[in-house]
């Protein structure tokens, strides 16, 4: 049996970075020779014998040869081994398309073995955006049907979103699953999104899918707050033809939608609460300054309740500009301090409608 560190680990350490996940694989032997040559692995999983030891995983490989399990891999600049010895083995590519930085398949015939790759490799755009996509890496996107793409479990496809949302040109997921034609069915929302103007050209010049892209790039280093730039237009995606260039009311039919497009995805709970935050609130925080007391208030305990207010006004910022999230923290602080008297408590609605009162006033006297 031979082990040999794989993937991301050793294109990340030929790069001259520090590898975060180490993956290995196994040629030859068994399960009970893995085992005795690395003891403490759990088995996970039912489909191919894969393994975990800390943050170290193993997997048994199908192939008699690393070169041949290479060339089983998604793309070239991850068709990358290390053996025991230190020494590197690499797809015929992949140092190359690593030194002069392209993203480009091992073979269109691996992403139908894996529709997954399909959507990893806009992740990777995203993740790794001073690299360029080749056209062949297009092209094996646009071979995954859209049948196959939706056997893939919600959880795999999940995680991929999540990651792309981490990455420093997050936008470029977007772009990238649009040029391969891959928004559909998990992101099918966006799926005609590059057609839709985003709003009147005197407020913007780009689509709503252009837009949105644009808004996740400024929000990069915030995973959530990029989850909130993808979900904060979803409604100008169901705006009706004849209504366009404008979208009146967005903000009332996307909270579904995104809260749907989370369910879909299986995120935590804590991202379908930010998403519908997102869509329904978004215009409204970006007019802050205009707003009633009693909408603010009722804003801002939304945002403290589901925990998102920072990563929601660095998003409504980096969508329509302004800075808001000091002045938010402020009257957060204000309102929440604001006490319901004695005489007031236990009244059931009455002392809600009280304590909101009070907090308004709290806010009027401040402004």
């Amino acid at each position: 049996m031979k082990i040999y560190l794989v993937g991301g680990a050793v294109r990340d350490q030929v790069r001259g970075q520090e590898p975060v996940d180490l993956d290995f694989v196994a040629i030859g032997g068994d399960e009970r020779e893995l085992r005795q040559r690395v003891p403490g692995l759990t088995r996970v999983g039912q489909g191919i014998p894969v393994f975990v030891r800390g943050s170290r995983q193993y997997t048994l490989s199908d192939f008699s040869s690393i070169e041949d399990d290479l060339c089983s891999r998604d793309l070239t600049i991850n068709a990358l081994a290390r053996d025991e010895s230190g020494e590197i083995v690499a797809h015929p590519r992949a140092l190359s398309d690593l030194h002069e930085k392209i993203l480009r398949p091992v073979a269109p015939a691996n992403f139908l073995a894996d529709p997954l790759r399909a959507i990893r490799a806009a992740r990777f755009a995203a993740a790794f955006p001073d690299f360029a996509v080749h056209a062949q890496l297009v092209e094996a996107m646009r071979g995954v049907t859209v049948e196959a793409l939706a056997q893939v479990a919600a959880e795999r496809v999940g995680q991929e979103v999540l990651k792309a949302c981490a990455a420093s040109v997050p936008g470029n997921f977007l772009r990238v699953l649009q040029a391969g034609d891959k928004l559909a069915p998990w992101l099918a929302e966006f799926r005609d999104a590059h057609a839709i103007p985003a709003g009147p050209p005197r407020f913007h010049d780009a689509s709503v899918l252009e837009h949105t892209a644009r808004v996740m790039d400024r929000c990069a280093g915030d995973g959530l707050g990029v989850w909130m730039a993808l979900c904060h237009d979803l409604g100008k995606t169901v705006t009706a033809p004849e209504l366009l260039p404008h979208h009146h009311g967005h903000e009332a039919v996307g909270p579904d939608m995104a809260q749907s497009l989370a369910r879909r995805l299986r995120l935590p709970n804590r991202h379908g609460a930010a998403g519908r935050l997102a869509a329904r609130w978004h215009m409204a925080a970006g007019c802050y300054d205009g707003l009633k007391p009693s909408t603010r208030v009722r804003l801002l305990l939304e945002l403290d309740k589901a925990g998102i207010m920072e990563s929601f006004f660095r998003m409504v910022a980096a969508d329509q500009g302004g800075e808001q999230l000091e002045r938010a923290r402020r009257e957060l602080e204000l309102i929440t301090s604001v006490r319901l008297p004695e005489k007031h408590r236990d009244l059931g609605p009455k002392s809600a409608e009280i304590l909101l009162m009070m907090r308004c006033e709290a806010l009027s006297a401040e402004s």
